[in-house]
Formats: C-alpha cells, structure tokens, sequence
C-alpha cells in the first residue's frame, strides 16, 4: 500500500531551503510525504511562497500575517493579502494569532490584527491557521468571540492538554500535532494525539523547525511529518498507513481539495 501524507504546515520559503527545495520534496516523497502546506507570514515568505506554488504541483499555500509582525499590519497589508489570496493554490489563511512568548507587540495589538484577518478568512470563505505561544487561553477567548466560520480552522502545532484541544474542537477547530508530539516529555501533546477523534487531527513539520525525534536538535524537514505520522500510530495503536490516510483525508475535507 503507497502511503500519501499531507504535510500541513511547513517553511520551504525560508532562507533554510533557498537552494535545496527540490531536494526537499523528493527527500519527502521517498518517506510518504506527497503534499505540502507552505505557510507564508510576511512579504518576503508569501512572494517565495507564491513562486514554490508556480513551480511545484505538491504545493499549496496557506499565506497571512505572524503575530510577530502584528505591529506592521495596516489597512495597505490587508489589500496586499487580499489580492495574494486569490491565487488558485491558495488552500487556507494564516498563520495568525497570539504570541507571547516573543511579545513583540503588546497583547491588545496582537488580539486585534488576530480578529482582522479572521474576518478576512470569513469573508474570502477560508480557514485559517493558528498559532499561539504562551497564549492558549486568549486565544481560546478571542476564537470563540469572533466564531470560527464555515470553513474552520487549525491550531497549527497544537501545543495544549486534551481538554483544551477539546474545547477548541468544539468551537470547529481541527487540532495539527508537529514533531513535538514525539518528544518524551511531552506528554499532555500525547495524550491529545492518542484520544482526540481520528477525524479531527492533521500532522505537520513546521519545518525547519521542531525536528521530531530521531532527528531533534538538527533541521526539520517536511519529510519528517513520516516520523509524526509514525509516533501518533504507535500512540493509538493503529498502523502508519491508517493514520496516513486519515489525516491526509482530513487535510484534503479541510482544504476544500477532495
């Protein structure tokens, strides 16, 4: 049986990768992985992120404005992402959302840019993609104020308790486990990816970051969503091609491209 593993977020539009993307994907389609998510979060990630699109049919894209760079967005930044989401692989907005452990803008200015381009998901009929550090309860707080929309949403490399993911399920967000599910230490990210519905997890790299084990401390690579895949297997007792199957086929429901 071929295994197909869709990894749902991943940076080949970094610096890291510059030279070597085509590499890259053929590195990741010898382990499995055959479809890629790459996440552009400023001007210079979403025009490479766009060019990788043009020239790679394994590629879609999921472009928006980091929490990071919060103190920059700006009406003309709204237009700028507006027109860039219309591009036909296109799969989903973000990453948005809350970060407080870099704080490179206060709270309030975060929250707000947050809600924004939540908005702008709705109205261009996206989901959008999470991410939040050291802020899981706000952004829990500012998710179920605003509402998720008709298309959804990830927590892009889920980070919390099982009765947190829970919560955020409820509210209509798919929960995505990166490398960091296979770290020893951490284990309420393992007890989520053993109990949560089958039906409403992704996997990812966030490469070039978070390397799963037995790669950590070096370069993630998106082929390494095969090592993801392989440790939420072993957690629920289910083989790598019944995982592989089931996120890639939630991925695809989620995208819009089944």
């Amino acid at each position: 049986m071929t295994i197909e593993i869709f990894d749902t977020h991943t940076h080949l539009n970094v610096e890291n990768f510059t030279e070597t993307v085509a590499e890259e994907l053929a590195l990741a389609k010898e382990m499995g992985v055959t479809t890629h998510n790459v996440v552009g979060f400023d001007h210079d990630t979403i025009e490479r992120a766009l060019e990788l699109a043009d020239s790679y049919p394994e590629i879609y894209l999921t472009l928006g404005w980091h929490p990071t760079e919060a103190g920059s967005y700006s009406d003309a930044v709204e237009v700028y992402l507006r027109e860039k989401l219309q591009h036909d692989k296109v799969i989903a907005l973000g990453e948005i959302g809350l970060d407080y452990y870099w704080m490179e803008d206060p709270k309030e200015v975060q929250a707000e840019v947050f809600k924004r381009q939540m908005a702008l998901a709705k109205e261009l009929d996206l989901p959008f993609v999470v991410h939040t550090r050291d802020a899981l309860e706000d952004t829990y707080a500012i998710i179920k104020e605003v509402g998720v929309g008709p298309r959804g949403g990830i927590m892009h490399s889920y980070s919390g308790s099982l009765e947190m993911a829970e919560r955020f399920i409820e509210l209509g967000m798919m929960i995505s486990f990166s490398g960091v599910v296979t770290f020893k230490k951490a284990l309420d990210i393992q007890e989520a990816a053993q109990h949560l519905p089958l039906d409403k997890i992704l996997v990812e790299t966030d490469a070039p970051y978070l390397a799963p084990v037995p790669k950590r401390g070096r370069e993630n690579k998106t082929a390494y969503t095969r090592y993801v895949v392989e440790k939420i297997a072993e957690l629920r007792g289910l083989t790598v091609e019944e995982v592989a199957r089931a996120t890639t086929e939630n991925a695809k429901r989620l995208f819009g491209l089944d």
